[in-house]
């Protein structure tokens, strides 16, 4: 009864225990007969959303044995290769003497590929995957790369700090404990100068409501970040302390930053 009328209807229930390691095969077994494969995008650009970033210096090793940043995420299309040159945007954000944002994209070159225990010599869409680049450290450890997007030279989309979307609303608030049978608290309308949590790729940041009109808003990022036209994101609203999913929208348009001069932040032993 609980799944009847929504889309999970007639979905298989399969009992598990992770510590235990019962029915895990059978799991995999369904995964991979019921659900269908997505089509994979081998052709276009590729391009990386980062979802976590590592510097594997041990403490106190020799300058010499330095290593790379390490970026996480997923291939969203395209194919990267071992050697190939890429570009990480927004990159390194900064503000000048007046306050303006300033966004240097990072370019680097890619030095091994890896996923689980195996070394790659490319990487394609599906999975997550490890990639060694020649960056900085400083500028990879502990996730400070998160939300950002790799790929191809001159082939990631604009940096915008201000979007317009249209948004749909959920009727009720998710995840909040009701008392019986009372129904979940209804989600409100946005309202002008509201701060929210938008999620856009793997980027988590702040959002202030500049102008609401119908399922049209706009809305000032605190972080820039590196999209395109057509992108999904979720909006969320603070409730009782807790960032609570509200609803969706699709960016129409926006304000975009100009990058600034290339930045190649290597380390300096390896810089070619």
């Amino acid at each position: 009864k609980f799944v009847q009328g929504t889309v999970a209807e007639g979905a298989p229930v399969v009992p598990i225990s992770a510590q235990l390691k019962y029915n895990i095969e059978v799991i995999c077994e369904y995964i991979v007969k019921k659900i269908p494969m997505p089509l994979r995008d081998f052709v276009s650009e590729p391009r990386l959303i980062v979802i976590r970033s590592f510097d594997v210096n041990k403490p106190g090793c020799e300058v010499d044995d330095l290593k790379g940043g390490v970026a996480g995420g997923s291939i969203l299309r395209g194919v990267l290769k071992v050697g190939q040159e890429i570009e990480v945007r927004p990159g390194i954000v900064s503000k000048d003497d007046e306050g303006k944002l300033l966004c240097k994209p990072i370019f680097s070159r890619i030095l091994s590929l890896c996923t689980e225990q195996n070394d790659l010599m490319y990487a394609v869409p599906g999975g997550l995957i490890g990639v060694g680049t020649k960056i900085d450290p400083t500028l990879s450890r502990a996730d400070r790369m998160v939300g950002q997007v790799l790929g191809a030279v001159g082939a990631l989309p604009d940096i915008y700090i201000e979007l317009e979307i249209s948004y749909f609303l959920l009727r009720r608030l998710l995840g909040v404990r009701t008392e019986g049978d009372k129904k979940g608290a209804k989600v409100q309308k946005l309202s002008k100068n509201e701060v929210l949590m938008v999620n856009i790729g793997s980027l988590s940041t702040g959002g202030r409501v500049l102008a609401v009109k119908a399922d049209l808003a706009k809305i000032s990022l605190t972080s820039p970040v590196c999209t395109e036209i057509g992108e999904k994101i979720a909006l969320s609203r603070r409730v009782e302390k807790h960032w609570r999913l509200i609803g969706w929208g699709q960016i129409r348009r926006g304000i975009t930053v100009k990058p600034t001069s290339q930045e190649w932040c290597e380390l300096p032993h390896q810089a070619t």
